[in-house]
């Protein structure tokens, strides 16, 4: 019961929009063949036989053809064997073209204008009769097989966007779980030293932590963040790090005002970690470590002064995460450079529109 339900609901089941189509088709072909007897006033019942037999071949070879196509959509694609499946939906699409059509033609000439009978039946004539329907039938095939490949195709590149979508939102959820253990770890890493070399600052770093690990929580589950939220989170961060490092560390924020643009959360962190972890920071040598604004790109730049070594904590997230987070959401690229003493990183600022995902 559920599949007739089913299959009554589609067009060409004998709906009213299938027959109506077919009518105006019988009505057009037979117009146009009395178009002459229609003028004078004669003829009319010649054009009713032909409106019925047109009409009749008509849905016959459309309600076939549209059989034929939902077979064939069910059995054999369109994107895997377009070859195989043009020649068997042709060769038995004409096939059924020629059967049907001399049955048709057969029958109404025998019951209808009666212009032979069983007995002296002229196969040549019926044969030579079905040279028009298999004309037609050529005009019917190509819609059908456009319309079905067209709609294969577009259900195929669909289908296929959906899992390039799903799949680049999975890696892109994958590189934010990066995010949330990567600070923590660095962060909880570096208050492990600090709590058997000044239990004071270990003191006071666990209170600044508290309120810049909430940032990493609240946007743990976003996919951009505002520059303003970024800023922020980097002017928290860095205050956690002077009171590791106090004179060691300089940084200089020149980013005034409301400035709008989107970045991923968290990039900015790691870009400042980075630069925490791989150079020498002392009072000798002070990191110093800018940020700011050009050409719709936020600079972040720190004088370089690298470790004669990694640290052992060092788990390689920084600038891939980050690369690889702009290409899935947008396509940008961020520019890394060395210039002059200097390690130079330049993150697009994004809007809402350019994201992918």
């Amino acid at each position: 019961m559920k599949l007739a339900a089913k299959g009554s609901k589609k067009f060409w089941n004998f709906s009213p929009a299938f027959l109506g189509a077919n009518l105006l088709i019988a009505l057009v072909i037979s117009i146009g063949s009395f178009a002459e007897c229609i003028a004078t006033g004669e003829g009319y019942g010649a054009l009713v036989q032909d409106i019925l037999i047109s009409f009749v071949m008509s849905s016959t070879l459309s309600y076939g053809g549209f059989l034929m196509e939902d077979y064939f959509d069910r059995t054999i694609s369109w994107i895997q064997y377009p070859v195989k499946r043009l020649i068997l939906e042709s060769l038995c699409y004409f096939l059924y073209v020629f059967c049907a059509s001399i049955v048709i033609i057969f029958l109404f000439q025998l019951f209808v204008t009666k212009t032979f009978t069983i007995i002296n039946i002229p196969w040549n004539r019926l044969v030579s009769w079905t040279a028009f329907p298999m004309k037609i039938s050529f005009v019917i095939l190509f819609i059908l097989i456009s319309r079905s490949f067209l709609l294969e195709w577009r259900t195929a590149a669909i289908e296929s966007e959906q899992l390039k979508t799903e799949r680049f939102a999975q890696q892109y959820q994958s590189l934010k779980d990066q995010l949330n253990p990567h600070f923590l770890f660095n962060s909880l890493n570096v208050l492990s030293n600090l709590v058997y070399e000044n239990p004071d600052t270990a003191a006071k770093f666990i209170r600044q932590l508290s309120s810049t690990y909430r940032y990493v929580l609240e946007v743990q589950q976003e996919e951009l963040v505002t520059l303003k939220q970024e800023l922020g989170f980097a002017e928290n961060y860095l205050s956690l790090q002077k009171i590791r490092f106090e004179e060691s560390l300089h940084y200089d924020i020149q980013i005034t005002g409301n400035p709008e643009g989107f970045l991923p959360p968290l990039s900015l962190q790691l870009l400042l970690e980075n630069a925490i972890k791989h150079n020498v920071a002392s009072l000798e040598m002070p990191l110093k470590i800018d940020i700011g604004l050009a050409s719709n790109h936020l600079i972040v730049k720190n004088n370089l002064q690298p470790k004669s070594s990694l640290p052992d904590d060092s788990t390689g997230v920084g600038l891939a995460n980050i690369s690889k987070r702009y290409e899935l959401l947008s396509g940008a690229t961020i520019s890394v450079t060395k210039l002059d003493g200097w390690f130079v990183v330049k993150l697009p600022l994004l809007n809402v529109a350019q994201e992918k995902i």
